[in-house]
């Protein structure tokens, strides 16, 4: 059967003619997919909301232009959530909790302009899938212990007074919120959460493509005002279930990230390095996965998608924004809805422009229970069940891996729980049979005979050393035959076999054929074919 290799479309300017329609249609509902997500992203990262839709603005109209990938989306995402309303909380809250996160954002862009100069793009194959999936599950559970409260219309306090932020803290106060909910805020929020769960599951394509927040807010807007909503006021008399979204883009311009009073140095540092490495690997892992779904195969640059990452991040800090990753369900949206390049996030950063310049005030009459149950519907993606049955199908020690990552960053935060994730992985590695030594470096060698290159992995092949592994097979020439040779190997595991098989697939794609041996004396852990392997003593 032959395959018809669709014709690639032009880059820059060129592109920009050729496209501009199918550009400009996905960036349109890109846009309205992504208004409503910055806002609640930016509510519940303890930012008026119109930052949201600057860092979004920002994301589209800078980035695209230094990006290294061609159909991600970028702007604030909801797995950053925790760690902005954590460092502004952390700083003392407030204007001068605000102002210290912007200049951790702009700290942690500059750092990952480094990574890219660094060629730190390879930064997501280090980590264990099973590591990854805990900490975006951890993240989906975050939210919804913090977002569930808000469909009733309740904010849970501590017997200070003060906002209770840890999880766990506020997962237990879930059924004193329910037990005393504000009714009308309550029917917002459960109509609002029922439309975005529900929608989703519509047959009909067409229909499916709205995206849900749009016709939840079509909704539940005009039915607020009809059950009377907007009446409840709050202590200052205003309407305490509406978005407080802010002022206009014209009296933000010019605003300046406020470095006065940074006394906690360790704090400082702390928040800078968890917003550049966990941004930077979400990022990373979103770029991979659009690269998959791209209809003209096209690899992205992520070193320099990084480099254009962290720009975003410095002028989104400098004028008073979240900060910015390639988001994952926003750029899945733009595949489907027919971007052809990175021109559609020009786009919709530009509608989101205008927006901000001509139609920022009609948001204040949107309901904070919405916005809970839209971020709701978020986490409950990070976190799905399914996610865990899935990963029980690859392997118990993925499971367990992934249990201890969500278990400590629920007790601690993202970064002891990655961290405690990849330390237990280890150690399950060192307890099945892979050599201390060989963690971290790979005994991998390439030779060139008849034809064919060879590579030769030995004593191990895990998640710590597939860099090593990934520089020599980059480093064969495309359109070649290869074979991978893992007799020697005692260990394989899932995150290997998961890279191999990318690699696979585009090398074979790029003409290449490729061919995997040495397994037959290693015992798979599940009968899945991504499983770790041991060989047989």
């Amino acid at each position: 059967m032959k395959i018809t290799k669709l014709r690639q479309p032009k880059e820059g300017w060129d592109g920009m003619k050729e496209n501009i329609s199918s550009d400009v249609v996905s960036g349109f509902f890109v846009f309205l997919l992504a208004l409503p997500l910055s806002m609640g992203i930016a509510q519940a990262s303890d930012f008026l909301p119109i930052y949201g839709l600057i860092t979004a603005m920002i994301g589209g109209i800078i980035v695209s232009f230094f990006a290294g990938s061609h159909l991600t989306i970028k702007g604030p995402a909801a797995g950053l959530i925790v760690i902005v309303a954590t460092a502004v909380a952390e700083f003392g809250g407030g204007i001068i909790g605000w102002q210290l996160t912007l200049g951790v954002i702009v700290a942690a862009g500059i750092l990952q302009i480094l990574f890219g100069i660094l060629r730190l793009g390879v930064l997501s194959d280090f980590f264990p899938l099973s590591v990854v999936h805990g900490m975006l599950a951890a993240i989906g559970i975050i939210i919804i212990s913090k977002q569930i409260h808000g469909i009733v219309g309740q904010n849970p306090l501590t017997d200070e007074g003060k906002p209770i932020l840890e999880p766990m803290e506020l997962i237990l106060a879930i059924p004193n919120s329910f037990s005393k909910p504000d009714i009308r805020a309550m029917i917002i929020g459960i109509i609002s959460l029922g439309i975005v769960l529900g929608w989703p599951m519509i047959k009909n394509n067409f229909v499916k493509k709205i995206p849900a927040p749009l016709i939840m807010l079509s909704i539940v807007i005009p039915l607020s005002f009809a059950i009377g909503l907007n009446e409840i006021l709050d202590d200052s008399g205003n309407p305490k279930f509406y978005v407080n979204f802010g002022t206009g883009l014209l009296d933000i311009l010019g605003i300046s990230v406020s470095f006065h009073g940074i006394t906690q140095t360790a704090l400082f540092i702390k928040h800078t390095i968890m917003f550049a490495l966990v941004g930077s690997l979400e990022s990373l892992l979103t770029v991979k996965a659009i690269d998959m779904l791209d209809p003209f195969k096209r690899k992205s640059n992520t070193n320099k998608d990084l480099i254009a990452l962290g720009i975003g991040n410095i002028f989104s800090g400098i004028f008073g924004g979240l900060p910015m990753i390639s988001e994952v369900a926003r750029s899945s949206a733009n595949v489907s809805y027919g971007a052809k390049t990175r021109w559609a996030n020009f786009f919709h950063g530009f509608i989101m422009l205008i927006f901000l310049l001509l139609a920022v005030y009609f948001s204040d009459l949107i309901p904070k229970p919405a916005l809970s149950a839209m971020l709701i519907g978020v986490g409950i993606k990070l976190a799905h069940p399914k996610q865990f049955f899935h990963i029980l199908q690859i392997g118990k020690d993925q499971v367990l891996t992934f249990l201890v990552t969500v278990i400590i960053t629920l007790l601690s935060d993202l970064l002891i729980g990655i961290f405690a994730g990849i330390v237990f992985k280890l150690t399950i590695h060192l307890i099945n049979g892979a050599p201390i030594r060989s963690l971290f470096k790979a005994p991998a060698s390439v030779s060139f005979t008849d034809d064919e290159y060879l590579v030769t992995i030995e004593k191990a092949a895990v998640f710590s050393n597939f860099l090593g592994i990934k520089n020599k097979l980059e480093e064969i020439p495309s359109g070649m035959k290869v074979t991978i040779d893992l007799t020697h190997t005692k260990l394989v595991d899932t995150s290997v076999m998961s890279n191999i098989e990318h690699f696979m697939q585009d090398y074979r794609a790029a003409g290449g054929i490729v061919n995997i041996i040495g397994l037959d004396n290693h015992i798979p852990f599940t009968s899945h074919p991504l499983s770790g392997r041991k060989k047989q003593k």
